[in-house]
């Protein structure tokens, strides 16, 4: 099989689980040298040992800078510099206008928001020209979610990014593309009911999908291993969505 990322360095913060570690197995399988963060360390540790010896975890919260700056010492020690960036480190929960909290914003707008402004920027000293970076947005920035309205306003937020950095790093060839699932069978799709309300929630939200059925995250992280190759050489500043067409129609 050809492996189109053979050599290149890798990033993938939230790799741990999900979306993350599915697009890391992804760019780990098509050659490259993989870096993923996460604030759990057995999770780190299991993601590792799935991902295979192409991979590297390091425990470090995206939302805090001084972690991030610990993470780019260890890989410009390391490596010496950044071929892709895949800025996934996210989340979110379910809660009505009326009972929005400010811990409740913060959390969420510190991590998707300001989480991702801080991790993009301070790879930019390691990233070399004609690097990738990929943001995780969401179907919900472009469609109303009832309960969910902070969470939809930060990957909102996320996809506006990227307008603008493409024309601040237009100089130095950089391409920065956001990709935006719908619902994929994650844990954290699943976290955001009790238990025995999940399959209900899954049962639901497949029947609003054209294709029927949920996603799946390696279909995800193959739509990212796509954008951080040259087979996407001349797409920049796109959003793609990888959501069955939920956000289609």
């Amino acid at each position: 099989m050809s492996k189109q990322l053979n050599g290149k360095i890798a990033l993938v913060t939230g790799g741990s689980t999900g979306i993350g570690l599915a697009a890391a197995q992804e760019l780990a399988a098509q050659g490259a040298r993989v870096f993923i963060t996460g604030r759990r360390q057995p999770e780190l540790d299991a993601a590792v040992a799935a991902i295979g010896p192409a991979a590297t975890a390091i425990r470090a919260d995206a939302s805090v800078l001084s972690d991030l700056d610990a993470v780019y010492a260890q890989i410009a020690n390391a490596a010496g510099r950044l071929d892709i960036l895949f800025a996934n480190a996210g989340g979110g929960d379910m809660m009505p206008l009326g009972a929005i909290t400010e811990e409740h914003f913060d959390r969420i707008f510190g991590t998707n928001v300001r989480g991702v402004l801080f991790t993009v920027q301070k790879a930019l000293p390691l990233l070399v020209d004609g690097a990738s970076v990929i943001l995780t947005s969401s179907t919900a920035s472009a469609m109303g979610t009832a309960n969910f309205s902070v969470y939809s306003a930060s990957k909102a937020a996320v996809r506006n990014f990227v307008r603008s950095w493409v024309l601040d790093l237009k100089g130095r060839g950089i391409r920065i593309n956001v990709v935006s699932p719908g619902p994929i069978r994650t844990p954290g799709l699943g976290g955001l009911v009790p238990d025995e309300g999940r399959q209900g929630l899954f049962d639901y939200l497949a029947s609003q999908i054209p294709l029927g059925r949920l996603g799946e995250p390696e279909e995800v992280g193959k739509a990212v291993a796509f954008l951080a190759s040259d087979a996407s050489s001349f797409v920049n500043g796109v959003e793609l969505f990888v959501d069955g067409g939920m956000a289609q129609v």
